[in-house]
């Protein structure tokens, strides 16, 4: 008996966490827990439900879909429940999931149709006539919230369709916000002092439930339709697969990636594609869903507990986590900044995890309201260092503290202040130990002087042995130094000094960027070689020589003189000139970009290249009159592909981008001189 009380507890328990959180979800659109968390919460209860069945009450969040409309908006209706979708979080949960629909089925064979699950809004939009008469919420399935005139303003709803259309139906869809869209969203919000969506799913969902649809129409929204209602007065196709194609031949916005599947592992490579690129996609996705594609199959295995037997939600790893702030630490970069970050307990968030977070300045955390002790919601995206989104306030104690800036620089003592007009602390002390030492790193990293093999790593080992002071000293180092350190093999040592002699040739922009003059970063650093021929002239120029290049201001004129007027600095300079060949501007910047042989040209990098560094194909592209860009569009002409490429390879396809290899490249460039 005592058992049984405690897991009614638990049971109880949980419900009330699950109705709290599925309130500031779906009514607020101001979640407290990352969806990997209330997934827990929710797995949790419907194992110990399905353990006790007899504990199962009619009011259990497990047996209802969403959130009741709200009142404020009319009722619409769904003549056909509007279900929400069971979970997998793993190969062997899809493949149980499989199975049982092969049982159910007798052993018939069935295809599945995947597509992304955009992290969204679900609606229900109904047309009569070829006219869109009604959009709705999900609601909790059986009744959603009136929200016509508000979906009326997202471009991508055809307020009419094509006349090869039924002449009552309803499609159903997922609407959501792109991420540039929720960037400058949030951005516009930060500036109006307004608290920041959490993330594209809660400002889509705040977006096109406003009572005033002039807001609405001032966001970018956008939709995929994934699937038909219902639809009377003409027969539309036998599967799932030929119905997309059908409402998109009608006029419907379907994903482009949905893709017909015929066996599960088919279905399994689909989801490990989606999941290596999904960060390349304009909107968020949170997994795949994966549905039998026939409708007849799909009708006889019909629902349980809420929920279509013949569909899936086969989820990707969480990239948000929830975590307690344990502190906050300062580190110090090369121009004297004092950057704070988050020192967290650990929490596994999209299979990595993470301790520590980005913060930026006292300011964001002020705005943002973090606190130390809080329990903040971290999230992780791709190779994105990790962030803190926001604080959970209803889950503070009192104990929490206000975060401050030291007034001493927590490396070398020094003072710290805040110059005006800017965000960041900075330690006043040029020759604090922790600025050198990110000096040396910015100075040897891509789009600086690219010296291959020379990371943080080796940085700090050469700077605590004491062989390595400033930049200038990497030039000064032997094999047998290097071989002194701790794990540095022959091989090893030797494509150090290698990549550091090849490194002697880099171009006047590149030598100027790696010197990390304070607000001089890689475009100012282009700008100046258009003016200045060498080092030395542009280390004469006055605050008004500078000042009267376009794009720089006061500011950065300033910053640069008083670069150049430091006695430090004119030493490095110094040190550097003996080591370094002289460099030089790019002799094609002479000609007139249209006129040059790859005018007009984006090339996009994917993977290492073996003959020369990214930064030195990238400088020559530029100096051929060509663009080098950062992510593949539709404005790419060419994807180079070195070894071991990433997710840019796999866009590029999709896209129907030219791809080249290296080779080839060298070729094209060959031929352009």
């Amino acid at each position: 008996m005592g058992d049984i009380n405690k897991v009614k507890r638990r049971i109880e328990e949980l419900r009330g966490l699950i109705n709290y959180h599925n309130h500031r979800y779906y009514v607020l659109d101001s979640p407290e827990i990352s969806d990997a968390a209330y997934d827990e919460l929710m797995k949790e209860l419907r194992q110990l439900e399905a353990e006790h069945p007899e504990l199962v009450t009619p009011d259990s969040p497990t047996q209802r879909i969403g959130a009741p409309p709200v009142e404020a908006f009319g009722v619409a209706e769904h003549p056909q429940p509007l279900l929400s979708l069971a979970n997998a979080f793993s190969y062997e949960e899809l493949a149980a999931w499989h199975k049982r629909v092969n049982n159910l089925l007798g052993g018939r064979q069935f295809d599945l149709v995947c597509e992304p699950k955009i992290d969204g809004l679900a609606v229900a939009l109904t047309y009569i006539d070829g006219s869109l008469v009604t959009g709705a919420t999900r609601g909790d399935g059986y009744r959603g919230e009136d929200i016509t005139q508000n979906l009326k303003t997202v471009k991508s709803i055809p307020l009419s369709v094509s006349r090869e259309a039924p002449p009552r139906f309803e499609v159903r869809g997922e609407v959501y916000l792109p991420k540039a869209g929720f960037k400058k969203l949030n951005e516009e919000r930060a500036k109006e002092g307004l608290p920041l969506f959490a993330n594209p799913r809660n400002a889509a969902a705040g977006s096109v439930r406003q009572l005033d649809s002039s807001i609405t129409v001032r966001r970018p929204l956008d939709i995929f339709i994934y699937g038909l209602g219902w639809a009377a007065g003409k027969p539309v196709p036998d599967t799932h697969w030929k119905v997309m194609q059908y409402l998109k031949a009608i006029g419907f916005k379907i994903n482009p990636n949905i893709a017909l599947c015929y066996s599960l592992d088919e279905t399994e490579k689909y989801y490990q594609r989606l999941e290596e690129t999904r960060e390349s996609f304009p909107y968020e996705a949170d997994g795949v869903v994966v549905k039998v594609n026939s409708i007849a199959l799909q009708q006889e295995l019909g629902t349980v507990a809420h929920e279509p037997r013949w569909a899936i939600a086969y989820k990707f790893p969480a990239i948000q986590g929830t975590t307690k702030l344990i502190d906050i630490g300062i580190n110090v970069g090369r121009t004297g900044s004092l950057n704070p970050y988050a020192i967290l307990e650990p929490v596994r968030v999209g299979g990595v995890v993470i301790s520590s977070a980005a913060l930026h300045n006292e300011e964001d955390i002020h705005r943002k309201d973090i606190r130390i002790g809080d329990w903040v919601v971290v999230q992780r995206a791709g190779e994105v260092i990790p962030e803190i989104v926001e604080p959970i306030v209803s889950r503070r104690t009192g104990k929490e503290k206000i975060f401050s800036m030291p007034s001493r620089c927590p490396v070398c003592g020094s003072e710290v202040i805040k110059p005006e007009g800017e965000a960041m602390h900075r330690c006043t002390n040029t020759a604090c130990p922790s600025q050198a030492l990110e000096r040396i790193k910015h100075f040897v990293s891509r789009g600086a002087m690219d010296i291959d093999g020379v990371g943080e790593k080796l940085c700090w080992a050469l700077f605590e042995a004491g062989l390595v002071k400033d930049a200038a000293d990497l030039y000064r180092l032997t094999r047998e130094q290097l071989l002194g350190l701790e794990r540095m093999a022959d091989k090893s040592a030797s494509n150090v000094l290698n990549s550091i002699e090849r490194s002697k040739n880099r171009s006047l922009a590149q030598v100027i960027f790696a010197l990390g003059i304070t607000h001089a970063g890689e475009q100012y650093a282009e700008l100046l070689t258009d003016r200045f021929s060498s080092i030395d002239e542009l280390a004469k120029a006055s605050e008004e020589d500078l000042s009267n290049i376009k794009s720089i201001g006061p500011k950065i004129a300033q910053s640069i003189v008083a670069f150049f007027r430091q006695k430090e600095n004119k030493q490095l300079i110094k040190k550097l000139q003996k080591a370094l060949k002289e460099p030089e501007r790019e002799k094609a910047k002479e000609a007139q970009p249209e006129e040059l042989p790859l005018a007009g040209r984006e090339f996009v990098f994917t993977g290492k290249l073996e003959s020369l560094s990214r930064s030195e194909a990238e400088a020559k592209i530029k100096a051929l009159g060509g663009k080098a860009g950062s992510d593949v569009t539709k404005k790419t002409s060419y994807v180079v592909v070195g070894t071991d490429p990433g997710s840019k390879l796999a866009k590029a396809q999709k896209l129907g981008t030219k791809t080249i290899n290296e080779a080839e490249f060298l070729d094209l460039l060959n031929k352009a001189v």
